[in-house]
């Protein structure tokens, strides 16, 4: 009996360690790529773009001009964005 107990203890221990060794996690900051491959991934663009974002916010603004009827969307969409948040506050504070 306690052989089967241990065998299935070492069994649930293996599987962990193998989930746990294919599980993905993101590098930290400042950790280098892995591969020349990987930094010329979409994925890895957006990521390095983000990362620019965060540090310098001009830097991602865009100052040129809107293409036909996309002001009027942008400014349509960010009324009905405040008309929600006000209407999600009015419920949260009762009034």
């Amino acid at each position: 009996m306690s052989t089967h107990i241990l065998s299935r203890r070492v069994g649930v221990l293996l599987f962990l360690a193998l989930v746990a060794g294919c599980s993905s996690t993101k590098p930290s900051p400042g950790t280098p790529a892995k591969s020349a491959t990987s930094s010329k991934s979409p994925s890895a663009a957006a990521a390095k773009v983000g990362d620019a974002c965060a540090s310098n916010r001009r830097k991602c603004i865009y100052e040129g001009s809107y293409e036909s009827g996309e002001r009027n969307y942008a400014e349509q969409e960010a009324k009905r964005l405040n008309m929600a948040e006000l209407e999600r506050l009015r419920r949260s504070f009762g009034n």
